[in-house]
C-alpha cells in the first residue's frame, strides 16, 4: 500500500496525528507500542516525492522538510505541552523550534526511500534528527528520545550495550521495517524485516543480562522529599526558607522512621535540587537551618542549592556535601535550561523582554563532572550525582558513569510542573539511565516522584506527588562501567554520519541516472529495490 496516492490535505492531518500517537508511547501513558507505530506512521506517509524523471528537486526536499515538520508540531505538542504552565506562549515557541528537527528527519526520509536497504537508512535519519536536538540550539533539548519509552520494552534490553542512543536507532528500525512491510505486505518476511524480529527477540534475553557486579558493600542512603506548596506553575516553589524548613522537618520524620525500627538507619541525607534556594554559604538563617538538621541526624548529608556566583548576578545550581565540619564537596550543574535557568543573548533580550526578569540571576554551568565524595560510615564515598534535566544529556550521565562512582543519585526540583506530565516522564528517563548505566539510582525531588530503581529499571519504591516523604533505601554498591556507556555517543554519531551520506548518495544517483539508477530498475515503477 503506498502513500503517493494521498493528496497533501489528507496527508496534513495524518501526519500530526502520527506525533500524537507517538507521543502517546511516552509517559505518562506509557503505551510503548505507540512509540513504534507512530513513527512507522510517519516514515509511510514522509516516503515518495521524486519528480518523474526520478530528480530529487527543491520541491521534493521542501515536502520532505514539511511532512517532518507537522509530524515534529503533533508529537511536541502532545509531548512537552506543559511547558505551558511557564506561559500559552511558551509553548508554540518551544514546539516549533524542536519540530524543525523532525523537519531534517523528513529531508531525509524523503531523498533515502528510494535507495536499497531504505528502512536502515531511514532510521539513521531518524537518529541524526535526535543528535541535532540533542545539542542545538542551547545546548539542545533531548526530551523526545524514543530510548526513553523502551523501560517497559523489549528493546530495552539493548540500553547496557548500545546506549540509550543506540537504542533509539533500534527503535527507529523497527517502525522503519514496519512501514516497509505495510508498503509491500507478504507473508515471507524480508531479510532486512527477519534482522529486526532477530534484534527484539535479542533485546528480551539482554534484558535479564546482570547487573554491574556488586561489591559486597551497602549503603544505607536517606532520601528526603520535603514537599512544595502549590501546584503547577512558576511561584510553586513558595517561599525559599519554608522550603528548607520543609527538608528540615522531613529529615527529623526520617531519623524518627529509623528510631522506631521502621527504616533501617540511614548513612547519609539526600535532599533534592533546589531545597534551599538561599546559599547557606552565605545565608546565616539558612545555615542554622541546615546545621540543625546534621546535629539532629548527626550524619553527612548531601543537599541540593542555589550557590550566589561566581560572578555578579549570577548563580549555580549545586550539589553540596555538609558535614559537621561545614560545607565540603560540591558538584555544579552542567546542563542548564535555557530561559528557565539562564537567558541566552541576555544583554539583548532582557531590555526587550522584561518578562524574562522572571528567569533572576544568570545561571553558570559547571565545569567538572557530577562525582564528589565525603566521609559516610567511617568510609569514603564516592557519590555520582545528576540533577533534573541533565538526565537527557548523554555527555552529563555518562561522564559520571565513566569515573565509576559507588553510587549514583539525581537531585530534581519537578515543583513547577507538578500534576502536568513532566515529573513521569523524567521519572521514565531516570528508569531508563539506570538501565543504561547497569546501576541502582536514588532520586530524591522536592515534591514529585522520589523513590529507588534498580538496574534493570524496576521501580523499587516511589513516592507520590505532592506530599512529604521520607524513606531509607539500602542500595547496593556496585563497581564498574557498561558497554552501554561507552558505545552510546559513537553509536548516534555514527548513525548521523550514516544518514548524511545515504542522503547525499540519492542526491548523486537521481542526478547521474535518474529513476533507472536510483531504483535499480525500470521495471520496478514501485520504486523499492531492497530486500
Amino acid at each position: 500500500m503506498t502513500s503517493d496516492r494521498l493528496r497533501a490535505w489528507q496527508r496534513v492531518p495524518l501526519l500530526v496525528l502520527a506525533g500524537v500517537v507517538t507521543a502517546g508511547g511516552f509517559a505518562p501513558l506509557q503505551w510503548w507500542p505507540l512509540a513504534l507505530l507512530g513513527p512507522a506512521a510517519f516514515f509511510w506517509l514522509a516516503r515518495g516525492g521524486l519528480e518523474p524523471d526520478g530528480r530529487v528537486s527543491l520541491r521534493v526536499a521542501r515536502a520532505g522538510v514539511w511532512r517532518g515538520f507537522l509530524f515534529g508540531l503533533g508529537f511536541y505538542g502532545a509531548l512537552v505541552g506543559w511547558i505551558g504552565v511557564l506561559g500559552w506562549f511558551v509553548v508554540p515557541g518551544l514546539v516549533g523550534l524542536m519540530a524543525l528537527h523532525t523537519g531534517l528527519v523528513g529531508l531525509g526520509v524523503a531523498l533515502v526511500h528510494r535507495l536499497r536497504w531504505w528502512p536502515v537508512w531511514t532510521a539513521a535519519c531518524w537518529s541524526l534528527g535526535e543528535w541535532t536536538a540533542a545539542r542545538y540550539p542551547f545546548g539542545g533539548f533531548a526530551w523526545g528520545r524514543l530510548a526513553w519509552t523502551t523501560a517497559d520494552q523489549p528493546l530495552g534490553g539493548w540500553l547496557g550495550f548500545v546506549g540509550a542512543s543506540g537504542v533509539s536507532l533500534l527503535c527507529a528500525l523497527v517502525a522503519a521495517a514496519v512501514a516497509h512491510w505495510v508498503e509491500r505486505p507478504r507473508l515471507r518476511p524480508s531479510v532486512s524485516e527477519a534482522v529486526v524480529v532477530a534484534i527484539v527477540l535479542a533485546g528480551l534475553g539482554l534484558g535479564r543480562a546482570p547487573a554491574l557486579p556488586a561489591t559486597g558493600q551497602r549503603v544505607a542512603v536517606g532520601m528526603v522529599q520535603g514537599n512544595v506548596d502549590g501546584t503547577a506553575g512558576p511561584d510553586s516553589l513558595g517561599y525559599a526558607r519554608s522550603v528548607t524548613n520543609n527538608h528540615l522537618s522531613e529529615t527529623i520524620a526520617l531519623m524518627a522512621r529509623a528510631r522506631t525500627g521502621l527504616d533501617p538507619r540511614p548513612q547519609f541525607v539526600l535532599w533534592p535540587e533546589n531545597s534551599t534556594d538561599i546559599d547557606p554559604t552565605v545565608d546565616a538563617d539558612t545555615r542554622e537551618m541546615i546545621t540543625e538538621a546534621q546535629q539532629l541526624s548527626g550524619l553527612p548529608m548531601f543537599i541540593g542549592i542555589v550557590r550566589y556566583g561566581p560572578g555578579p548576578d549570577e548563580r549555580q545550581t549545586s550539589g553540596l556535601w555538609w558535614t559537621q565540619q561545614g560545607p565540603g564537596e560540591r558538584y555544579d550543574k552542567r546542563n542548564l535550561v535555557p530561559f528557565g535557568e539562564y537567558i541566552p543573548f541576555r544583554d539583548e533580550l532582557l531590555p526587550r523582554f522584561p518578562i524574562l526578569q522572571q528567569v533572576g540571576a544568570q545561571g553558570v554551568p559547571g565545569t567538572k563532572p557530577g562525582v564528589t565524595s565525603a566521609t559516610v560510615a567511617g568510609r569514603t564515598l564516592r557519590v555520582g550525582d545528576i540533577i533534573c534535566f541533565e538526565l537527557a544529556y548523554d555527555s552529563s550521565v555518562h561522564d559520571v558513569a565513566r569515573l565509576d562512582p559507588q553510587l549514583v543519585v539525581v537531585q530534581s526540583n519537578n515543583s513547577t510542573y507538578t500534576f502536568t506530565g513532566q515529573p513521569a516522564q523524567q521519572f521514565q528517563i531516570t528508569r531508563v539511565r539506570a538501565m543504561e548505566m547497569r546501576r541502582d539510582v536514588v532520586v530524591a525531588t522536592t515534591g514529585s516522584f522520589s523513590g529507588w530503581i534498580d538496574p534493570h529499571g524496576r521501580v523499587l519504591d516511589r513516592t507520590r506527588e505532592a506530599t512529604a516523604a521520607a524513606r531509607t533505601y539500602d542500595v547496593p554498591v556496585r563497581s564498574g562501567v557498561s558497554i552501554g556507556v561507552l558505545v552510546g555517543p559513537w553509536v548516534e554519531s555514527a548513525a548521523a554520519l550514516v544518514a548524511l551520506l545515504a542522503m547525499l548518495t540519492s542526491l548523486v544517483l537521481a542526478r547521474r541516472g535518474g529513476r533507472h539508477r536510483v531504483e535499480g530498475s525500470t521495471r520496478n515503477p514501485g520504486g523499492y529495490a531492497g530486500p
